[in-house]
């Protein structure tokens, strides 16, 4: 059985990896339209809410025709500079093999620096094929300032938290969202319906159903109550939660042809206005609208740029979602559709509100002919249900990839699709996130005090992308300090405007989403430090190799048949809790295998490259190590044959290593073999020169049944495969799998020594394996401070013993499962 986080799927490749990315344009155009309906859905919808954002206040005194221009110039203007120019033509081209968003970001950074906090990096995972995004020069003021860096751990502790805390502020969203999603009586066989792809940063996701349906609404005279309106919001939150382990596979397709009709529409509607009303809008494009605009309204044209603000929320999805389609496809959705029907319709609104001023309060709806108004009601609720409902798979894209960098405690991940990779559900997030959502509706009735919020997290998602994208500049593309400084002011400057005026409304309900993030970020920062000094106290307390070959192949104790899996979150050095072992128990297992399952800083490791396999002693000890490697989107999964696969493994590292000492003229070349030398050895491709047969002990009539291939040997993968296909959905039995050396491999071609060693394996495998892994307690040392007290005995230990068990979370089998209690003083 393969000790995972939680089952799954194989993990798909890339986009930008596979063989038709190369890229046929009839690809890009099936891969553009896929995107509208993960991508655009919040966008798209801005158009319903944004002018009556930015009038709402003080900016209500200076409604004029002028005011009106000024405010489509600054919205033109957003749009241009912060999608078009910031995203389109540079953020897309920074993506970390395929992948986007801050956490991408970082874990760029953290592939071509030494800047992570945890050292569990080995010199083999610079060796993936995704680990590095070029050949580095080394010269240079990148260079030097790479170096400054990595010298100081303050500022790699600087950067982490940034990055927790833009990632608490996606999750704190995700509790907002629907909050305010809520309140309108959804469809409901459109309730489960969510898109995985809408990945990480949809934070600035704003009241879209609310300002579409309810403005609808009043714009017909046909009101609820604020007491039904608040019942119809709990049904539906509760119903929207309960639904999301049904998956999204089935009606995802329906997104695309929404989101396509809701462009086409605003479209044509503004087309209307714009002739309608007056034409003379379009020389609003002009710059000097914007200053008109300000010379008009003074600070209070400041403090509604917070409304501005929110024609640009989903942009950050643009980015995010790039591992799930290509740049180019993403870019052409936006510059040939998106963009020119976001700017027709934001100019007819305004040719329509320059002669209608009395309309702004339901801009949108007002500005819709009568003969069309119920089609385009209906196509806006159904739009705005698209950026909606995806925040909440969202959360559970940013929550699983948080626990795989270290920084969020052990989870439950169940894929909810047998095919489509990334379609996720988190049960324990789920209903923590229903509960926190009903609180919020229930204790913030007002939406337009939660409203507040999405435009300042909105641009705090953009502040910190814009951070992180100035140091990929410097530390990843290598380019000069002062190119990352021109373009961190230039950004900043334009974002810092919105971000003084969107900081305003904190008062006004802008506090809930930083209140929420600034908890998310605490624990998740307490769970990374706490995880932190306990593998430190496991490298600093390693068993000493010395010692160990002190005692002679025996340990000092006996030698039982059976292999021994010792877990240990360690990638070099025995752990000291195999030590308890060796001095407190009479016997031991007459192989182990220290075992290590760890992310890597890269968003998918192939199978291919999954496993490395070394000789921890030297070969009387029968001693070796398994690292097994998972990138941050992968899904640790269970196929039932890690146990297999892992001999299997073993065996042809012996052979690979006995070949290499063949070869080597060296005689050192031995005691080196087990000084931290590894292999990379596939569990998935065919092993043609296997010196193992696989034999099943039993088949579906309980007969023995020996599966070998025209030479002699079979891989383990196709035995799984051929018995998955009888016991389809879930029906395999855990059957036994025995190995024997295949006929070619008993020739005088193979060293005694290595078939003493392959024959040990093989009777330690038919004797049994057992799982041993540590039930640690950690404690802060008395001398320590009384802040790490409270973090590492209050608040780590907290979070421990809340969340799934080593055991549970690796899925070990109990019967087979030995744990050792060890207390960690750190």
């Amino acid at each position: 059985m393969m000790p995972a986080a939680e089952s799954g799927v194989l993990p798909r490749r890339n986009p930008s990896q596979l063989p038709w990315i190369n890229l046929s344009s009839s690809r890009n155009l099936i891969l553009a339209y896929q995107s509208f309906g993960v991508v655009y859905g919040d966008l798209s919808t801005s158009p319903l809410y944004v002018f009556r954002s930015t009038f709402i206040g003080k900016l209500h005194k200076h409604q004029t025709e002028e005011t009106v221009f000024g405010a489509f110039s600054l919205i033109f203007w957003t749009l241009t500079l912060i999608p078009l120019l910031k995203y389109l033509l540079l953020l897309l081209s920074a993506d970390g093999n395929g992948e986007g968003g801050t956490f991408a970001l970082y874990s760029l950074l953290c592939r071509n620096a030494k800047l992570s906090l945890l050292p569990n990096q080995q010199a083999a995972d610079e060796e993936l094929p995704a680990y590095k995004f070029g050949p580095s020069t080394g010269t240079g003021s990148s260079s030097r300032f790479t170096s400054f860096l990595e010298k100081h751990k303050s500022l790699r502790t600087a950067l982490l938290v940034l990055v927790l805390f833009g990632a608490a502020i996606v999750i704190g969203d995700g509790v907002l969202t629907p909050a305010i999603s809520g309140k309108v009586c959804l469809p409901p066989s459109l309730l489960g319906v969510a898109q995985y792809h809408l990945l990480l940063l949809v934070v600035e996701i704003t009241h879209l159903l609310l300002m579409s349906s309810m403005s609808g609404l009043q714009a017909t005279e046909k009101k609820l109550t604020d007491g039904e309106l608040l019942v119809v919001a709990c049904v539906v939150l509760v119903g929207l939660f309960a639904l999301q382990h049904c998956g999204t596979h089935r009606v995802a397709f329906m997104f695309a042809p929404i989101v396509i009709i809701w462009l086409i529409s605003i479209l044509f509607i503004g087309l209307y206005n714009i002739i309608h009303w007056n034409p003379k809008i379009i020389h609003a494009i002009s710059p000097h609208y914007i200053i008109k605009f300000f010379r008009v309204t003074g600070q209070d044209g400041w403090i509604s740029l917070g409304g501005v603000l929110l024609s640009v929320t989903g942009t950050e999805a643009m980015f995010a979602n790039l591992g799930h389609f290509t740049s180019l496809s993403i870019r052409l959705a936006f510059a040939v559709v998106v963009y020119p029907c976001l700017v027709v319709q934001y100019m007819g609104q305004a040719a329509f509100l320059s002669k209608n001023l009395g309309s702004i309060p339901n801009s949108f709806y007002d500005s819709i002919p009568d003969t069309v108004f119920w089609p385009v009601f209906v196509i806006a609720t159904l739009a705005a249900i698209v950026g909606s409902q995806a925040v909440i798979t969202a959360t559970f894209s940013i929550i699983k990839q948080c626990h795989a960098l270290g920084c969020f405690p052990r989870i439950k991940v169940v894929h909810t699709s047998k095919h489509i990779y990334g379609q996720i559900y988190i049960p324990e997030i789920n209903w923590i996130l229903m509960i926190l959502t009903l609180a919020i509706a229930i204790g913030f009735r007002d939406t337009t005090l939660i409203g507040n919020a999405y435009g300042l997290a909105c641009i705090i998602v953009m502040f910190v992308t814009t951070f992180f994208m100035a140091l990929v500049i410097v530390v990843v593309w290598e380019k000069s300090i002062f190119l990352a400084a021109l373009f961190l002011g230039t950004v900043w400057i334009i974002e810092g405007v919105y971000l003084s005026a969107a900081l305003m409304k904190v008062p006004q309900g802008g506090w809930v989403p930083l209140v929420l993030a600034f908890i998310l970020m605490i624990a998740m920062y307490v769970w990374h430090y706490g995880t932190r000094r306990k593998y430190s106290f496991d490298l600093h307390n390693k068993v000493s190799l010395k010692w160990l070959l002190g005692l002679g192949p025996s340990l000092g104790i006996v030698r039982v048949p059976g292999i021994g899996l010792v877990y240990s979150e360690l990638a070099t050095g025995v752990p000291a809790i195999f030590s308890h072992f060796v001095t407190n128990l009479p016997a031991f297992h007459k192989v182990v295998v220290f075992v290590c399952v760890k992310s890597v800083p890269v968003p998918h490791v192939s199978p291919e490259e999954r496993y490395l396999i070394g000789r921890v002693c030297p070969k009387p000890y029968r001693m070796y190590r398994c690292v097994v490697r998972y990138g941050y989107k992968d899904i640790q999964r269970e196929d039932g044959d890690f146990e297999n696969q892992l001999v299997q493994s073993i065996a042809e590292f012996i052979q690979m290593e006995a070949s290499d000492l063949q070869q080597s003229s060296s005689a050192s070349s031995e005691s080196q073999s087990y000084d931290g030398r590894m292999a990379v050895l596939s569990s998935q491709k065919s092993l043609s020169n296997s010196i193992l047969t696989a034999v099943s002990e039993e088949n579906d009539f309980g007969e023995p049944t020996i599966l070998e291939s025209s030479s002699k040997s079979m891989t383990l993968q196709s035995l799984r495969s051929v018995y998955e296909d009888e016991y389809p959905q879930g029906q395999v039995r855990r059957r036994r799998v025995r190995f024997r050396l295949t006929p070619s491999s008993g020739g005088a071609g193979m060293e005694s020594s290595v078939r003493e060693e392959l024959m040990d394996l093989i009777r330690a495998k038919e004797a049994g394996v057992a799982y041993i892994m540590g039930h640690s307690y950690v404690k802060s040392r008395k001398s320590s401070s009384w802040l790490k007290k409270m973090t590492i005995d209050i608040g780590y230990s907290f979070l421990r013993k809340n969340c799934r068990g080593p055991a549970v979370a690796l899925n070990v089998p109990h019967i087979s499962l030995i744990e050792v209690g060890m207390i960690y003083y750190v």
